[in-house]
């Protein structure tokens, strides 16, 4: 009886390990505000181009000429390489005024969930899901 006790503790406790990394990883909703998309504009300061995420550090001025560092996040490089982002087009725009729409976290932190850069000529780099994307 002891035995076949412990061998389902065991048999539950290796069941529970193997869901942890599932666990890991968070949920858009969880996380950001999933309303109507937020529109962010400033200068590109850097770009974090790893896995899990990409990030990216924008400053912005408010009236007052106050500068405000915001961190935007992003999918993994490789759906933004799939929808023909680069890390050389992103670097190539470290310096230049963009505009970026996404979902601001719930926390009020200075974090934003990226969708989309506009840049100063019209043109609009794809960074996030799009609607009705249920494989970011």
């Amino acid at each position: 009886m002891m035995r076949r006790t412990l061998g389902i503790v065991v048999i539950f406790c290796g069941l529970l390990l193997a869901a942890l990394p599932a666990l890991a990883h968070h949920s858009l909703n969880a996380e950001f505000q999933m309303g109507k998309p937020t529109e962010l504009k400033g200068i590109l300061i850097k770009v974090e181009w790893d896995n899990p995420h990409v990030y990216w550090n924008v400053e912005t001025k408010d009236a007052s000429g106050s500068v405000t560092r915001w961190s935007v996040e992003g999918l993994p490089p490789s759906y933004l390489h799939r929808n023909g982002v680069s890390r050389t087009d992103m670097l190539a725009l470290v310096g230049k005024e963009v505009t970026i729409h996404g979902r601001l976290a719930k926390d009020g932190s200075k974090l934003m969930f990226g969708l989309d850069f506009v840049l100063p000529d019209g043109r609009v780099i794809p960074v996030g899901p799009k609607v009705g994307d249920d494989n970011p």
